[in-house]
């Protein structure tokens, strides 16, 4: 059954007048006429009978007709929709989140203050090829910057306890805790491999106490003094506690790359762009 089909058929059975149809429908009489006579024997069924010069449906047609009637509103109706659905679509700036979500999630919240029309679909801890734009992490490997590509480097220290071993201390060389235990992030976080990378650089393996894929949770751990953690000093912000120390790691060289890539190759995006040129002037703080 072709959409042709369904549309010269309800038109006829409005009319009930084949010439009538045909002229509305710009289409000769007789291709109406075979049309209709294609669709019976598709369905098996006799949709029209003669009533003198004109026709008229029969049982099982006026059926078919009951039953079309709200599919066709649906299609004459998608146009304007797909046309709503675009106009949203144009507004709405999805974003793949694998680092740094607490600092951009405080970036849309500010964005959207100044910016209320704009939606966001937010994917965190996964990478989402449906993205505009997506936030990643890697050690320190030299990233350049590229069209489309924003590469902020991050220093981070190592929380310590402000205790005898520790105090009066402004820096500190990773080996020196291979026996502290570690509050970590759990292993799929793409910090926790970083962090781990430090720590066997420094050679060992970081014993871990607590973890969790809650990054609030390691940093209230951390700050309540039970544990050394590892604290990315511009996006997890300052350290409120008078009983954790935050020391910088003079070996190795404990730095990331936070990326912040723009998939450009889609249309109508002006809201991605703009989010993202926004997105780049927050890390740029922190650069």
């Amino acid at each position: 059954m072709e959409l042709s089909q369904i549309r010269y058929f309800m038109e006829v059975a409005r009319s009930q007048h084949m010439t009538k149809s045909a002229k509305k429908l710009h289409i000769a009489q007789p291709a109406l006429s075979q049309s209709v006579r294609r669709l019976e024997k598709e369905l098996g069924v006799e949709l029209f009978a003669p009533r003198g010069r004109n026709i008229a449906l029969t049982p099982c047609g006026e059926y078919l007709m009951n039953r079309l009637e709200p599919v066709i509103q649906v299609l004459d109706g998608l146009p304007d929709e797909l046309e709503g659905v675009k106009d949203s679509e144009s507004a709405t700036v999805r974003i793949s989140v694998l680092a740094a979500s607490t600092l951009v999630t405080q970036a849309i919240i500010d964005y959207k203050r100044k910016n209320p029309n704009i939606r966001f679909h937010v994917v965190q801890g996964e990478s989402d090829e449906m993205s505009d734009i997506e936030i990643k992490t890697s050690p320190r490997c030299g990233h350049g910057e590229a069209e489309n590509r924003f590469v902020c480097t991050e220093r981070i220290f190592l929380a310590v306890p402000d205790n005898e071993k520790y105090r009066g201390m402004k820096s500190i060389s990773l080996a020196r805790a291979s026996g502290e235990g570690f509050i970590s992030l759990m292993g799929s976080k793409q910090l926790r491999s970083i962090c781990d990378s430090f720590c066997r650089h420094a050679g060992f393996e970081p014993k871990v106490i607590f973890e969790s894929d809650n990054q609030t949770a390691v940093k209230n751990m951390i700050g309540a003094n039970l544990g050394v953690g590892f604290w990315p000093g511009f996006t997890w912000g300052e350290l409120e506690s008078d009983h954790v120390r935050l020391l910088e790691i003079t070996e190795p060289d404990c730095r990331r790359d936070i990326i912040i890539t723009y998939r450009s190759g889609k249309i109508n995006r002006a809201a991605a762009r703009e989010f993202y040129k926004f997105l780049i002037t927050y890390f740029r703080r922190g650069d």
